[in-house]
């Protein structure tokens, strides 16, 4: 196993044992992206020299917290003071940032090395980005987290920021064959990441495990995990969803195999069906996130700065500026109704487990996917982490998602931890 196959953990591990040095797996990251970045196109910045720079810095002193030497990929709409910032937009070319997001500060803080900025779809929305699936680049890698997710699934990074409106941490996740995590609502600090639609948008991350999930719920909080609450049999809820005849053919099938699996190994396994006027949420997402992202980017869309927007972009924004403030307050309304049914439906389970994505990556680079399984979720402000079950009839991931109650984050991921386990 070369350096950059390492977890995070491990990787942190070797290094403050002196196993390893961070030159080395500074080294090793960037051998790798020098070799696939022509083919994968996953990173929108690279500053090599300042990273093994902060890599001799590391080696040089004792282990300062847990990523202690370990490269970090933070996806293009998250500021670092050392690095451009330029959301995916030729308006913020070479835009460089006086101070760090907060996420950044917190893993320079743990001891982690940003290696560069990873690309991210035109202002983290729908139109999609250079960035290839690194298990066949002739499918997309989701968005609007293509570059992060690219960087970790081809052994380039162990850890990449990912944000979501929609489905843009789990479902690129989902095409990558990763771990994906979006924490309850407002969990992970998010100042200093560009907000899209700010009634929905959540800071997550992307790795290839649960325990480097963990290990990045650690750094985030600056504190250690804390234990979580689980059943001695976990209850899961079966959820299809009201989209589920959206799903294809490889979705349903790795949904009954990870049901098969977790009712096998001490799971307690129960379908559960939400309220059908749940399919109006659909509708009510796309509202607050076209109304929201329009006033958010005003200044972006000035008359004298709008041609830079592409034309999907331009027609999105010209979509949320006609929403009236009545359809945007009775979508959240409706959002928040929702919310409150959500938690008594699903009080006494530890988990929904529902598709992560439709199916396996669509062919082509003109898409990046359909969120149709992720909007939910973020619109219920609640925890989703995607795990891979199987490889679909071209040989790309297809997995599941586990959603949790709001807060109740630690629960999920230990969940998850365990499913983990029965899915390898």
């Amino acid at each position: 196993m070369t350096p950059n196959q390492l977890s995070a953990r491990a990787a942190a591990l070797a290094i403050a044992g002196k196993r390893l040095s961070s030159v080395e797996l500074i080294e090793a990251c960037l051998a790798r992206i020098a070799k696939r970045e022509p083919t994968l196109q996953a990173w929108a910045f690279l500053h090599r020299d300042l990273a093994l720079k902060q890599a001799r810095a590391r080696d040089a002193e004792a282990p300062s917290g847990p990523l202690h030497g370990v490269p970090v990929g933070v996806k293009d709409i998250i500021d670092t003071a050392d690095m451009p910032t330029e959301h995916g937009s030729p308006m913020y070319k070479g835009h460089r940032p006086v101070i760090d997001a907060a996420c950044v500060a917190l893993v320079r803080r743990a001891g982690g090395i940003i290696l560069g900025k990873t690309v991210t779809t035109e202002f983290a929305s729908s139109p999609p980005a250079k960035t290839r699936n690194p298990i066949n680049p002739n499918h997309t890698p989701g968005g609007s987290s293509s570059g992060s997710a690219a960087a970790v699934a081809d052994f380039q990074i162990p850890i990449g920021f990912g944000t979501q409106t929609a489905g843009s941490v789990v479902r690129p996740a989902a095409y990558c064959g990763l771990v994906g995590f979006k924490p309850s609502y407002g969990t992970y600090a998010v100042s200093g990441m560009k907000l899209l639609a700010h009634g929905v948008d959540t800071l997550g991350t992307l790795t290839r495990n649960v325990d480097d999930t963990l290990l990045m719920w650690e750094v985030l909080h600056a504190g250690p995990a804390g234990a979580a609450r689980l059943r001695e049999r976990p209850r899961i809820g079966l959820c299809h969803t009201p989209f589920w005849s959206e799903a294809q053919k490889p979705a349903v099938e790795a949904f009954e195999a990870a049901s098969r699996r977790l009712a096998g190994t001490g799971f307690e396994i129960e379908v559960l069906e939400m309220p059908s006027w749940f399919e109006t949420l659909r509708e009510d997402h796309r509202v607050i996130a076209e109304y929201e992202s329009a006033r958010n980017t005003a200044f972006e869309c000035a008359p004298e700065r709008f041609h830079l927007h592409s034309p999907t972009m331009q027609a999105a924004r010209e979509r949320g500026w006609k929403l009236s403030p009545e359809r945007y307050a009775a979508a959240r309304a409706a959002q928040l109704r929702a919310q409150q049914e959500y938690a008594a439906l699903t009080a006494n389970f530890d988990a929904l487990m529902m598709p992560s994505a439709p199916g396996e990556a669509p062919e082509g680079l003109a898409t990046t996917g359909d969120p149709v399984f992720n909007r939910l979720t973020s619109l219920l402000h609640v925890p989703a982490i995607c795990l891979t079950v199987m490889k679909g009839p071209h040989g790309l991931p297809v997995g599941v998602q586990f959603v949790g109650a709001v807060g109740n984050d630690r629960a999920v991921l230990e969940l998850a931890r365990r499913a983990e386990a029965c899915f390898a």
